[in-house]
Protein backbone atom coordinates (compact mmCIF):
# COMPACT_ATOMS: atom_id res chain seq x y z
CA UNK A 1 0.00 0.00 0.00
CA UNK A 2 0.84 3.13 -0.82
CA UNK A 3 3.44 4.82 2.20
CA UNK A 4 1.45 8.85 1.15
CA UNK A 5 -2.07 6.95 1.44
CA UNK A 6 -1.32 5.25 4.74
CA UNK A 7 0.13 8.25 6.32
CA UNK A 8 -2.78 10.89 4.78
CA UNK A 9 -5.69 8.08 5.98
CA UNK A 10 -3.69 8.11 10.11
CA UNK A 11 -3.50 11.79 10.00
CA UNK A 12 -6.67 12.63 8.78
CA UNK A 13 -8.26 10.28 11.47
CA UNK A 14 -6.21 12.00 14.18
CA UNK A 15 -7.28 15.67 13.09
CA UNK A 16 -11.14 14.78 12.96
CA UNK A 17 -10.60 12.88 16.19
CA UNK A 18 -9.32 16.12 17.54
CA UNK A 19 -11.56 18.25 16.13
CA UNK A 20 -14.68 15.38 17.86
CA UNK A 21 -12.89 15.44 21.24
CA UNK A 22 -12.27 19.38 21.37
CA UNK A 23 -16.09 20.67 19.99
CA UNK A 24 -17.89 17.96 21.94
CA UNK A 25 -18.55 16.69 25.05
CA UNK A 26 -16.89 13.63 24.56
CA UNK A 27 -13.14 14.79 25.40
CA UNK A 28 -14.04 16.22 28.69
CA UNK A 29 -15.73 12.89 29.30
CA UNK A 30 -12.99 10.39 28.31
CA UNK A 31 -10.14 13.17 30.46
CA UNK A 32 -12.44 12.66 33.11
CA UNK A 33 -13.00 9.21 33.18
CA UNK A 34 -9.48 8.92 33.64
CA UNK A 35 -9.02 11.58 35.72
CA UNK A 36 -12.59 12.96 37.36
CA UNK A 37 -12.83 16.97 37.52
CA UNK A 38 -9.35 16.75 35.22
CA UNK A 39 -11.22 19.22 32.93
CA UNK A 40 -13.71 21.01 31.46
CA UNK A 41 -14.60 21.13 27.90
CA UNK A 42 -14.65 24.79 27.27
CA UNK A 43 -11.49 24.84 27.60
CA UNK A 44 -10.75 21.94 25.35
CA UNK A 45 -12.25 23.99 22.77
CA UNK A 46 -10.59 27.17 23.85
CA UNK A 47 -7.44 25.00 23.74
CA UNK A 48 -7.97 23.80 20.22
CA UNK A 49 -9.02 27.31 18.87
CA UNK A 50 -6.12 28.75 20.18
CA UNK A 51 -3.43 26.30 19.44
CA UNK A 52 -5.08 26.94 15.52
CA UNK A 53 -5.15 30.98 16.12
CA UNK A 54 -1.11 30.61 16.40
CA UNK A 55 -0.29 28.24 14.37
CA UNK A 56 -2.59 29.36 11.72
CA UNK A 57 -0.71 32.90 11.86
CA UNK A 58 2.64 31.87 12.07
CA UNK A 59 1.44 29.61 8.58
CA UNK A 60 0.49 33.32 7.32
CA UNK A 61 3.48 34.96 8.30
CA UNK A 62 5.38 32.49 6.56
CA UNK A 63 3.44 32.40 3.45
CA UNK A 64 3.13 35.95 3.06
CA UNK A 65 7.15 36.76 3.19
CA UNK A 66 7.53 38.64 6.00
CA UNK A 67 10.38 41.44 6.10
CA UNK A 68 12.39 42.34 8.90
CA UNK A 69 9.92 45.43 9.94
CA UNK A 70 8.48 45.77 13.21
CA UNK A 71 5.43 44.04 11.06
CA UNK A 72 6.53 40.65 11.68
CA UNK A 73 6.64 41.19 15.59
CA UNK A 74 3.52 43.30 15.88
CA UNK A 75 1.28 40.75 14.21
CA UNK A 76 1.47 37.78 17.36
CA UNK A 77 0.54 40.26 20.07
CA UNK A 78 -1.99 41.70 17.92
CA UNK A 79 -3.63 38.21 17.18
CA UNK A 80 -3.39 37.81 20.61
CA UNK A 81 -4.86 40.83 21.91
CA UNK A 82 -7.86 40.40 19.84
CA UNK A 83 -8.55 36.73 20.35
CA UNK A 84 -7.83 37.93 24.16
CA UNK A 85 -11.01 40.18 24.23
CA UNK A 86 -13.21 38.00 22.48
CA UNK A 87 -11.79 35.46 25.48
CA UNK A 88 -13.18 37.31 27.62
CA UNK A 89 -17.00 37.47 26.59
CA UNK A 90 -16.37 33.57 25.84
CA UNK A 91 -15.79 32.76 29.49
CA UNK A 92 -18.50 35.25 30.61
CA UNK A 93 -20.51 34.14 27.95
CA UNK A 94 -21.14 37.49 26.59
CA UNK A 95 -21.93 36.34 23.14
CA UNK A 96 -25.88 37.33 22.53
CA UNK A 97 -26.05 37.88 18.61
CA UNK A 98 -27.25 41.22 19.27
CA UNK A 99 -26.50 43.69 16.72
CA UNK A 100 -22.93 45.45 18.13
CA UNK A 101 -20.80 47.78 15.32
CA UNK A 102 -18.01 46.82 16.36
CA UNK A 103 -19.15 43.09 15.37
CA UNK A 104 -20.21 43.62 12.11
CA UNK A 105 -17.67 46.45 11.46
CA UNK A 106 -14.87 42.99 12.15
CA UNK A 107 -17.21 40.65 9.69
CA UNK A 108 -17.29 43.69 6.97
CA UNK A 109 -13.26 43.64 7.75
CA UNK A 110 -13.06 40.19 6.77
CA UNK A 111 -14.90 40.84 3.29
CA UNK A 112 -12.29 43.56 2.54
CA UNK A 113 -9.56 41.26 3.39
CA UNK A 114 -10.61 39.00 0.48
CA UNK A 115 -11.69 41.63 -1.77
CA UNK A 116 -8.36 42.78 -1.75
CA UNK A 117 -6.70 38.98 -2.08
CA UNK A 118 -8.42 39.45 -5.42
CA UNK A 119 -8.66 42.94 -6.39
CA UNK A 120 -5.95 44.90 -5.38
CA UNK A 121 -3.11 41.85 -4.72
CA UNK A 122 0.04 44.70 -4.75
CA UNK A 123 -1.35 45.80 -1.35
CA UNK A 124 -0.05 42.96 0.01
CA UNK A 125 3.02 43.04 -0.85
CA UNK A 126 4.02 45.88 1.42
CA UNK A 127 4.25 44.44 5.18
CA UNK A 128 1.56 46.67 6.41
CA UNK A 129 -0.97 44.95 4.04
CA UNK A 130 0.53 41.84 4.88
CA UNK A 131 0.01 42.57 9.04
CA UNK A 132 -3.31 43.82 8.13
CA UNK A 133 -4.60 40.86 6.16
CA UNK A 134 -2.91 38.40 8.83
CA UNK A 135 -4.79 39.83 11.60
CA UNK A 136 -8.00 39.62 9.95
CA UNK A 137 -7.63 36.89 8.37
CA UNK A 138 -6.92 34.48 11.27
CA UNK A 139 -7.94 36.39 14.28
CA UNK A 140 -11.14 37.08 13.76
CA UNK A 141 -12.74 33.95 12.30
CA UNK A 142 -11.40 32.00 15.28
CA UNK A 143 -12.00 34.75 17.50
CA UNK A 144 -15.93 34.76 16.11
CA UNK A 145 -15.82 30.68 16.38
CA UNK A 146 -15.54 31.08 20.63
CA UNK A 147 -19.01 32.41 19.85
CA UNK A 148 -20.69 29.33 18.48
CA UNK A 149 -21.18 26.81 21.01
CA UNK A 150 -23.26 27.38 24.19
CA UNK A 151 -21.68 25.84 27.82
CA UNK A 152 -22.54 25.80 31.17
CA UNK A 153 -20.05 25.93 33.40
CA UNK A 154 -21.90 24.70 36.57
CA UNK A 155 -22.82 20.91 34.16
CA UNK A 156 -21.59 19.42 31.31
CA UNK A 157 -23.32 20.70 28.81
CA UNK A 158 -21.40 21.96 25.63
CA UNK A 159 -23.48 22.47 22.47
CA UNK A 160 -22.67 20.67 19.23
CA UNK A 161 -22.77 23.91 16.86
CA UNK A 162 -19.05 24.10 15.49
CA UNK A 163 -18.89 20.06 15.59
CA UNK A 164 -22.06 20.00 13.05
CA UNK A 165 -20.14 23.07 11.24
CA UNK A 166 -17.42 20.85 10.55
CA UNK A 167 -19.34 17.81 9.23
CA UNK A 168 -21.36 20.26 7.02
CA UNK A 169 -17.54 21.76 5.69
CA UNK A 170 -16.26 18.26 5.01
CA UNK A 171 -19.59 17.36 3.51
CA UNK A 172 -19.55 20.21 1.16
CA UNK A 173 -15.99 19.82 0.04
CA UNK A 174 -16.60 16.09 -0.67
CA UNK A 175 -19.70 16.07 -2.39
CA UNK A 176 -18.14 18.95 -4.43
CA UNK A 177 -15.19 17.04 -5.24
CA UNK A 178 -17.03 13.79 -5.98
CA UNK A 179 -20.03 15.27 -8.07
CA UNK A 180 -16.91 17.44 -10.24
CA UNK A 181 -14.86 13.95 -10.41
CA UNK A 182 -17.53 12.36 -12.51
CA UNK A 183 -19.92 15.41 -14.05
CA UNK A 184 -17.90 18.61 -13.97
CA UNK A 185 -17.27 20.09 -17.21
CA UNK A 186 -17.12 23.85 -16.07
CA UNK A 187 -13.99 25.48 -14.44
CA UNK A 188 -15.20 27.60 -11.40
CA UNK A 189 -11.82 29.29 -11.41
CA UNK A 190 -8.87 27.42 -13.61
CA UNK A 191 -5.84 29.84 -12.88
CA UNK A 192 -6.59 29.58 -8.92
CA UNK A 193 -8.07 26.05 -8.32
CA UNK A 194 -8.44 23.90 -12.07
CA UNK A 195 -10.13 20.88 -10.25
CA UNK A 196 -13.17 23.10 -9.37
CA UNK A 197 -16.61 23.12 -11.18
CA UNK A 198 -19.53 24.58 -11.43
CA UNK A 199 -21.20 21.30 -11.62
CA UNK A 200 -18.83 20.42 -8.32
CA UNK A 201 -20.09 23.25 -6.66
CA UNK A 202 -24.40 22.47 -7.33
CA UNK A 203 -23.63 18.83 -6.19
CA UNK A 204 -21.97 20.61 -2.98
CA UNK A 205 -24.76 22.97 -2.36
CA UNK A 206 -27.04 20.16 -3.21
CA UNK A 207 -26.04 17.14 -1.04
CA UNK A 208 -25.08 19.42 1.73
CA UNK A 209 -28.41 20.98 2.41
CA UNK A 210 -29.90 17.16 2.01
CA UNK A 211 -27.22 16.44 5.08
CA UNK A 212 -28.43 19.92 6.76
CA UNK A 213 -32.43 18.90 6.66
CA UNK A 214 -31.10 15.54 9.13
CA UNK A 215 -29.10 18.00 11.16
CA UNK A 216 -32.15 20.43 11.48
CA UNK A 217 -34.51 17.43 12.05
CA UNK A 218 -32.36 15.47 14.70
CA UNK A 219 -30.80 18.12 16.58
CA UNK A 220 -33.49 20.71 16.89
CA UNK A 221 -31.47 22.06 20.32
CA UNK A 222 -28.71 23.91 18.07
CA UNK A 223 -28.72 28.04 17.38
CA UNK A 224 -30.56 28.94 14.15
CA UNK A 225 -31.89 27.06 11.48
CA UNK A 226 -29.98 24.60 10.04
CA UNK A 227 -30.98 24.51 6.69
CA UNK A 228 -29.75 28.02 6.22
CA UNK A 229 -27.17 27.10 7.96
CA UNK A 230 -25.81 24.03 5.28
CA UNK A 231 -26.92 26.74 2.44
CA UNK A 232 -24.51 28.97 3.38
CA UNK A 233 -21.48 26.51 4.40
CA UNK A 234 -22.26 25.17 0.60
CA UNK A 235 -22.10 28.07 -0.74
CA UNK A 236 -19.41 29.66 1.01
CA UNK A 237 -17.02 26.89 2.04
CA UNK A 238 -15.34 26.76 -2.01
CA UNK A 239 -14.70 30.57 -1.77
CA UNK A 240 -12.78 29.66 1.77
CA UNK A 241 -10.91 27.45 -0.72
CA UNK A 242 -10.36 30.31 -3.24
CA UNK A 243 -8.88 32.52 -0.72
CA UNK A 244 -6.12 30.30 0.58
CA UNK A 245 -5.27 29.84 -3.20
CA UNK A 246 -5.35 32.55 -4.32
CA UNK A 247 -2.80 33.72 -1.03
CA UNK A 248 -0.29 30.53 -1.50
CA UNK A 249 -0.69 31.68 -5.65
CA UNK A 250 0.09 35.27 -5.27
CA UNK A 251 3.08 34.44 -3.17
CA UNK A 252 4.71 31.13 -4.91
CA UNK A 253 3.69 28.76 -2.06
CA UNK A 254 2.52 25.45 -2.78
CA UNK A 255 1.33 24.45 1.42
CA UNK A 256 0.69 26.57 4.38
CA UNK A 257 2.59 23.84 6.25
CA UNK A 258 3.10 20.78 7.16
CA UNK A 259 1.71 20.31 10.47
CA UNK A 260 -1.24 17.60 9.36
CA UNK A 261 1.27 14.77 7.35
CA UNK A 262 -0.27 14.71 3.87
CA UNK A 263 -2.88 17.21 4.36
CA UNK A 264 -0.58 20.19 4.60
CA UNK A 265 -1.01 23.04 7.39
CA UNK A 266 -3.53 24.35 9.52
CA UNK A 267 -4.80 26.98 6.52
CA UNK A 268 -4.73 24.21 4.12
CA UNK A 269 -7.44 22.31 6.40
CA UNK A 270 -9.68 24.96 7.89
CA UNK A 271 -9.63 27.38 4.78
CA UNK A 272 -13.60 26.80 4.38
CA UNK A 273 -13.62 26.87 8.45
CA UNK A 274 -12.22 30.38 8.16
CA UNK A 275 -14.54 31.91 5.65
CA UNK A 276 -17.88 29.90 6.74
CA UNK A 277 -16.73 31.30 10.69
CA UNK A 278 -17.91 34.56 10.03
CA UNK A 279 -20.82 33.84 7.68
CA UNK A 280 -22.53 31.80 10.08
CA UNK A 281 -21.91 34.30 12.84
CA UNK A 282 -23.53 37.00 10.77
CA UNK A 283 -26.46 34.98 10.26
CA UNK A 284 -26.76 34.08 14.50
CA UNK A 285 -27.12 37.86 14.30
CA UNK A 286 -29.71 38.40 11.65
CA UNK A 287 -31.81 35.21 12.43
CA UNK A 288 -32.44 37.60 15.70
CA UNK A 289 -34.53 40.39 13.59
CA UNK A 290 -36.14 37.84 11.40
Amino acid sequence: MDKNLIQRTVSGIVYVAVIILCSTPLGAQLLNSIAPGLIKQQYLFYGLMSLLLIVGTWECVKIMKFGNGYEKWVVYPLVIFIFYIFSKRYFNHDFFFDFRLSEILALALIGIAVVTLFKYPNELYFDSGKLIFTVIYVALPFSFALGLPKFSSYSDTFSLEVLFLFILIWSSDTFAYLVGKFFGKHKMAPKISPKKTWEGYAGGVVLTLVLSYFVEHYQPELRGNWMVVGFLVAAFAPLGDLVESQLKRNFGVKDSGNIIPGHGGVLDRLDSFIICVPVVYLYFILEKFI
